[in-house]
């Protein structure tokens, strides 16, 4: 093995920035590899995988689970939805970092995203923090800007890209659909 092919390979995947409401609709996810260390991603309904998401808002809910190890769950509200946020033993960092923020507070989270079934067979997706700041509202509504921006870009893609061409099957819905939720997020900043 090659030095650049060991320095690849333990290279961290970029978060992707995404609104709440897409976020919550994704249910596709999938293991590149065989092995147990491979990624495992998401497909976004725009047509990005994504094992790491970027995500802002304000904090409005905190809850503190304390058993043979403390858990934090938390909600986080955009300008199109929740997200569902936690950390726990195996994100010491978040865990800190949340135990000291306020509810409401403006925030900024890096997680991973995950799919789970709920019993009665809805698609649940939650973000496992592994960084949590408390920001202002003008760190929130720059990202709201980019996110904004980068969903577009998603929607414009090129059709020939095989992660657009399976959300396109997957979810069933058009990508145009989803610019009435960039305008939405819009229409919550003033500039």
């Amino acid at each position: 093995m090659s030095d650049n092919s060991a320095n690849r390979r333990f290279e961290r995947e970029s978060a992707k920035r995404v609104f709440a409401a897409e976020l919550r609709e994704a249910h596709h996810h999938f293991r590149e590899g065989t092995d147990d260390k491979s990624p495992t991603y998401i497909l976004l309904p725009t047509g990005e995988r994504c094992n790491r998401v970027f995500i802002a808002g304000t904090l409005t809910e905190k809850k503190k689970s304390e058993g043979e190890a403390v858990f934090y769950q938390i909600r986080v509200m955009d300008p199109t939805g929740i997200f569902f946020v936690s950390a726990g033993s195996y994100q010491p960092e978040a865990l800190h970092q949340i135990s000291s923020i306020e509810s409401p507070s403006y925030v900024v989270i890096i997680g991973k995203p995950g799919v789970f079934q709920a019993p009665d067979g809805r698609n649940l997706v939650s973000v496992r923090a592994e960084s949590i700041t408390a920001v202002d509202k003008s760190v929130v509504d720059c990202w709201i800007l980019d996110t904004a921006r980068l969903t577009l870009d998603r929607i414009e893609k090129n059709t020939d890209d095989p992660d657009h061409q399976k959300a396109a099957e997957v979810y069933q819905r058009p990508f145009e659909s989803w610019r009435s939720k960039v305008k939405e997020a819009l229409a919550s900043i003033q500039l």
